[in-house]
């Protein structure tokens, strides 16, 4: 982690060609050092954060008053930060009955905090939980009362929790739980409290900055898709070519319990919807043996969606698997105990997120988890099954082989997709798609759940999830179109997201057919798009002229009495 200092270094530094997200923070004790760190973390993560800091300790007025320089800023996220300190306070004017209902009295404060936020302007929340700590006043008798300040602080961080499940655009940063992953940090510093109402350290504010930074990235589109491990020292202790099966070191008996603690937090990441993948230098079938054969493995071979082991490189073979996989090289993440080969991948694909794993094997997964690398802002049923959808191309890619040409290969896969209006069941992985897509995406406008809700009510849109499945298995909702009518005669196409695992099936032409049949049926003469381009869209720049559109100023247009229908191997389901 970086320090302090390093972070204030960073405010120096050239921000013109980052990504500019505005962010507000409301504080209850003073938050410069706040601001800084966030900033100062954001630079290091590539994003120029906009930073609106209310005057201190303005949270009520900065939010119930609609006029407020909250308001003007226009943030497109909100941080709350309320400190456990000022929590005190607070708990100490209530009567008994108050401090028994300390808990609900904070989260329906956060509720209103929400509500009256998101009802004025588009915009995310982020609070906090509060640092755990005992004033002493019941001792350890605070679990047995519920009128003890410990009860309703740990009740608390519960009830924010569950808040934040309720309410789609509200962030939970827990500090409770960094405090707890870094016991060596202390959160709080006295001095400054006393000297300048700074309730954080200064070693624990970079992990504030790490933590709202990578809050931020998930829920606009950046975060970790892709686990890469290393076998030997790494998956397990030993080398496998030489130790045999018999001799490396898993299960939970010594070192063995290290690696077996590692490979069962990498299978609940699987079980997640992140991608496990092996990268070793190893003979395959020797690599293989430990996952098909030892009893203690927590990781089988159908938990790996790519099983790459060889004698080649590592930056050779793990650009073998972005790939298969066509996700980004800056969402995969490579653990391999040897310094060499994680500088070789580091210098070779500087955009592979390469951790410096400790020298000692029993620290690797507490520093790990401390990184942080796999935040989320969204998880649905079908994030479960994503490791099987990745095997099932690794099959279809092997398949291809066989072929001598494309089309025929197309026309051998019995691909069918299924069209529909979004629907209460789709919503989620809809707007999960808008958060997430970057690279097959035309505009890249985000929408939360609720956003997709009211298009769906609204006459003035047509909306279509499309999902493909073949003899090979289903990949599930992998497109949406949304369309808007601009007139009588024009349809606009607001978004246009595919996942990237189904390129060069013929899906985006599929998906045109699919839109003019809709446009004909309806009455509407022409169809305009357009392209907005980012840092990651790039592979969408000529969508709409390879799909026959026409330029016209900034937009493309298609006149839909002349569009021919192409011949694609995808049937209707």
């Amino acid at each position: 982690m970086m320090t302090f200092n390093q972070l204030k270094k960073n405010l120096k530094k050239d921000v013109s060609g980052f990504k500019t997200i505005k962010v507000a923070v409301l504080a209850d004790s003073a938050s410069q050092f706040i601001c800084d760190a966030i900033k100062g973390y954001g630079i290091h993560a590539q994003i120029n954060f906009d930073i609106y800091e209310a005057d201190y300790s303005q949270i009520d007025l900065q939010v119930f008053d609609p006029t407020s320089e909250l308001y003007e800023s226009k943030p497109d996220f909100v941080i709350i930060n309320k400190c456990t300190e000022k929590l005190q306070k607070e708990f100490y004017k209530k009567d008994r009955a108050g401090k028994a209902h300390f808990a609900e009295y904070i989260q329906q404060t956060t509720r209103k905090y929400y509500e009256t936020i998101t009802s004025r302007m588009k915009a995310k929340v982020i609070v906090n939980t509060f640092l755990e700590t005992t004033d002493g006043v019941f001792g350890n008798y605070a679990a047995k009362t519920d009128a003890s300040f410990l009860y309703q602080v740990r009740k608390s961080n519960l009830f924010l929790m569950d808040l934040a499940q309720q309410l789609k655009d509200l962030f939970v940063c827990d500090l409770n739980a960094i405090q707890s992953e870094i016991g060596h940090v202390n959160a709080f510093d006295s001095k400054m409290y006393v000297s300048a109402d700074m309730v954080y350290s200064l070693d624990f504010l970079p992990y504030i900055g790490q933590h709202v930074t990578q809050i931020i990235q998930a829920v606009t589109g950046t975060f970790k898709k892709c686990l890469i491990l290393d076998l030997d020292n790494t998956t397990w202790g030993g080398i496998i070519g030489d130790d045999g099966v018999e001799g490396i070191q898993v299960g939970y008996l010594g070192l063995g319990k290290v690696f077996s603690e590692l490979q069962t937090w990498a299978k609940q990441l699987k079980e997640r919807g992140i991608i496990l993948a092996v990268c070793s230098k190893n003979t395959e079938e020797i690599a293989k043996e430990p996952f098909q054969t030892h009893p203690d493995m927590v990781l089988r071979l159908e938990d790996i969606a790519i099983f790459v082991a060889n004698w080649q490189t590592k930056v050779e073979n793990i650009r073998h698997i972005q790939a298969v996989l066509n996700i980004g090289f800056d969402s995969m993440v490579f653990l391999d105990d040897n310094p060499f080969e994680r500088e070789m991948v580091k210098t070779g694909i500087p955009d592979v997120t390469v951790p410096e794993l400790p020298e000692d094997p029993s620290e690797y997964l507490s520093y790990v988890k401390s990184l942080n690398l796999f935040e989320t802002a969204s998880y649905t049923e079908e994030d479960e099954t994503r490791t099987k959808q990745y095997q099932e191309e690794a099959q279809r890619n092997q398949f291809q082989m066989s072929f001598e040409n494309e089309n025929d290969f197309l026309g051998s896969l019995e691909m069918v997709s299924e069209v529909k209006a979004f629907d209460d069941f789709s919503i989620p992985r809809v707007a999960q798609l808008t958060q997430r897509s970057n690279q097959f995406n035309l505009r890249t406008i985000r929408y939360t759940e609720e956003d997709l809700k009211a298009m769906k009510k609204n006459d003035n849109y047509i909306t279509m999830s499309l999902t493909l499945e073949d003899k090979f298995g289903n990949h599930g909702l992998i497109g949406i179109i949304i369309l808007e009518k601009k007139d009588s005669n024009t349809l606009f196409v607001d978004s246009w997201i595919m996942s990237c695992r189904v390129l060069k099936r013929g899906m985006e032409r599929f998906t045109l057919n699919t839109i003019v049949e809709k446009a004909n049926a309806l009455g509407f003469k022409k169809i305009v798009g357009e392209y907005i381009p980012t840092k990651k869209n790039g592979l969408v720049k000529n969508h709409y002229v390879d799909l026959g559109f026409v330029s016209e100023g900034e937009y493309w247009v298609l006149d839909v009495a002349s569009f021919e229908p192409t011949l694609v191997h995808i049937d209707k389901k």
